[in-house]
C-alpha cells in the first residue's frame, strides 16, 4: 500500500478529489496540509513557512464556504479505495473532547460534561469541542483512514444534547433526537463505503450499548461488535413477576466455559504488568426494546438475535483492584471457541483510535490552537485529523510491511538523505533500503535508542524524527539546488 511522501505528494495524492468550490482554496489545502504535517505541533504561524502563508491560513479557516465536511470528503474517498483492496476492514468509533476553557475568550463553544477534578470527586462542567470518528483498519491494525467524522458543539438549550451519558436516558425520545445518535449516523456513513468484496465490521465501546444500533445494523446488514454496558433482561419487557427473567451477565455467566486463555496485560497505574488467565464464555442472546422504547408498541416487538461473549479473570491476584473482563455483543455468529477468541481480538484492536486522538491532543496539542472560533478550530480539527492519521500510518505500517522498499513511502531525495545521515556518507547505498529499515532510522532521528528491550518506535517519537528529515530533505534541496541568476 503505497502512500505518496516528499513536498507536497502526500497531500496531493489525499486530497486528489478535493472539491471547496474554487480551485484556489483546493490548493491552499494541499498546502496547509503539507506544512502542517511538516510541524504538527506547532502554532500555525510556525508551521507555515512565511507570514503570507500563515495569514493565508489563517484566511482559509475563516471562510465561511469551506466545512469540516468538504475537507473529509477527499480523504474519506482515498480511504475507501485502499478498503477495497482489504478482505476484512475494522472500524473503531469513539468520541473525543477537546478542551478550551483556558481560551475564554473563544466564540461559539459548548459545554462538556463528565470530567473528575483531580482534587475533588465533583464533576467538572467546562467549554470545548466533540469529536466523533469512524477509523478503519485492518485486520492488522493498519489505519486506513477515516470514514466518518462530525465535530460539534453542544447546544445547551437542547435538554436532550447529551442524554446518551445520563443516568437519566429517557427511551421515549426518538434516536434521531439523541446527541447517541452519532454512533448510528457513523455506522450509516461508513457501511454506504464498503466495497462488496470487503467485509466491515464496526468495533464500539460501551457508551454504544443501544438497543437503536444494534437494529439499525440488522436493517442495513452491517457486522456490529459491541462492548456490553447495560445488564438486560433477556426476554420482553413486562410488569408480570411470574414470568422468569434472566439478565445478560446472569445468562451468558451459567453457560460452560468454551476454555482458558492466558493473555498479557500491560502496566498500568500502580500495577505491573502481568499474565491473566480468562475464562471466555459465549452464547446465542435476543435483544429486545425496553418497554418505553418507541418500537415496543408495535403488535409484536421486534427482536434482535445477537451473539455474547463473555471473558472474564475469575480468580485474579488479591493485589488487582480491577480483573478484566468483557461482555461483547455482536451480531455475528459465535459458534466456537475459536470465533469467540476471533471477536475478542478484534475488540482489542478498538484502542488505536484512542491513539489516534492521544496524537492529536498529547503530540499535535490541538487544544493550544487559538483560532478565536469554534467553527475555525473544528475545520482546523479536521485537517489535522487527517495528518494524524497518515503520521500513525506510518507509524504502523512498518510492522505490516517493513519488507517493502522505503520509496513506497519516502521520495528518493527523503531516503537518501535520511540514509546518508544515519550512516555518515554522501554515497547511496546499491540497493533501495527496506521499510522497516528506513522506519528504525526515523525514528532514531526522533530520539529512540534501539535498544533490546525498547520495542518499536511509538507515534511521538516518529514525527519528531519525520519533523527532522523533512527539515535535512529541504536543507538538501537548497544547498544541491543550481544557482539562477537574473
Amino acid at each position: 500500500m503505497a502512500i505518496a511522501s516528499g513536498k507536497g505528494k502526500w497531500a496531493e495524492q489525499e486530497f486528489s478529489n478535493i472539491d471547496l468550490g474554487d480551485c484556489r482554496l483546493n490548493k491552499r489545502l494541499i498546502q496547509i496540509a503539507e506544512s502542517f504535517s511538516e510541524s504538527p505541533e506547532s502554532p500555525i504561524n510556525q508551521a507555515c513557512e512565511t507570514w503570507a502563508e500563515a495569514k493565508a491560513a489563517y484566511r482559509f479557516f475563516q471562510n465561511e464556504n469551506v466545512s469540516a465536511e468538504a475537507i473529509l470528503k477527499s480523504h474519506v474517498e482515498s480511504a475507501a479505495a485502499r478498503m477495497k483492496k482489504e478482505n476484512l476492514v475494522l472500524v473503531a468509533q469513539d468520541t473525543s473532547y477537546f478542551l478550551y476553557s483556558s481560551h475564554p475568550s473563544v466564540q461559539g463553544m459548548g459545554r462538556v460534561n463528565g470530567f473528575k477534578s483531580k482534587n475533588t470527586s465533583k464533576i467538572l462542567k467546562t467549554s470545548g469541542i466533540v469529536m466523533h470518528t469512524a477509523f478503519a483498519m485492518t485486520a492488522d491494525g493498519l489505519p486506513l483512514g477515516l470514514l466518518y467524522q462530525k465535530i460539534f458543539t453542544r447546544d445547551d438549550s437542547v435538554e436532550t444534547a447529551y442524554n446518551s451519558q445520563s443516568s437519566g436516558h429517557n427511551s421515549q425520545i426518538p434516536i434521531e433526537e439523541k446527541e447517541s445518535f452519532k454512533w448510528l449516523e457513523a455506522l450509516e456513513e461508513s457501511h454506504k463505503h464498503c466495497a462488496e468484496s470487503t467485509r466491515m465490521v464496526s468495533i464500539c465501546d460501551r457508551e454504544a450499548d443501544i438497543y437503536d444500533l444494534f437494529y439499525r445494523a440488522d436493517q442495513l446488514g452491517a457486522s456490529l461488535l459491541v462492548r456490553a454496558k447495560a445488564d438486560r433482561y433477556l426476554g420482553i419487557p413486562t410488569r408480570s413477576k411470574k414470568q422468569p427473567k434472566k439478565r445478560l451477565w446472569e445468562f451468558v455467566g451459567q453457560q460452560e466455559p468454551a476454555g482458558i486463555l492466558e493473555v498479557d496485560i500491560p502496566a498500568k497505574d500502580n500495577e505491573d504488568k502481568r499474565k491473566a488467565i480468562l475464562t471466555v464464555r459465549f452464547a446465542a442472546v435476543q435483544l429486545y426494546p425496553t418497554r418505553h422504547h418507541p418500537n415496543f408498541q408495535q403488535p409484536e416487538p421486534p427482536l434482535t438475535q445477537l451473539y455474547a461473549v463473555y471473558v472474564k479473570e475469575e480468580n485474579p491476584p488479591s493485589a488487582i483492584k480491577e480483573p478484566l473482563e468483557w461482555m461483547l455483543l455482536t451480531n455475528i455468529p459465535v459458534l466456537s471457541y475459536s470465533e469467540a477468541i476471533e471477536k475478542m481480538k478484534w475488540y482489542c484492536l478498538r484502542w488505536k483510535i484512542e491513539t489516534f486522538h492521544k496524537v492529536l491532543k498529547s503530540g499535535f496539542r490541538v487544544e493550544n490552537c487559538r483560532l478565536g472560533t469554534a467553527d475555525r478550530l473544528i475545520k482546523y480539527l479536521a485537517v489535522m485529523s487527517i495528518i494524524a492519521w497518515r503520521i500513525f500510518w506510518i507509524t504502523l505500517v512498518n510492522r505490516s510491511s517493513p519488507e517493502l522498499p522505503c520509496n513506497s513511502v519516502l521520495s528518493k531525495q527523503e531516503w537518501r538523505v535520511l540514509y546518508a545521515k544515519i550512516n555518515h556518507t554522501k554515497m547511496p547505498p546499491p540497493e533501495i533500503p527496506r521499510l522497516g529499515t528506513a522506519i528504525r532510522w526515523i525514528a532514531q532521528l526522533g530520539g529512540f535508542l534501539g535498544r533490546k528491550a525498547d520495542g518499536d518506535p511509538g507515534v511521538i517519537t516518529l514525527w519528531r524524527g519525520w519533523k527532522r528529515l523533512a527539515d535535512l530533505a529541504d536543507g538538501w534541496s537548497y544547498a544541491t539546488a543550481e544557482p539562477t541568476y537574473g
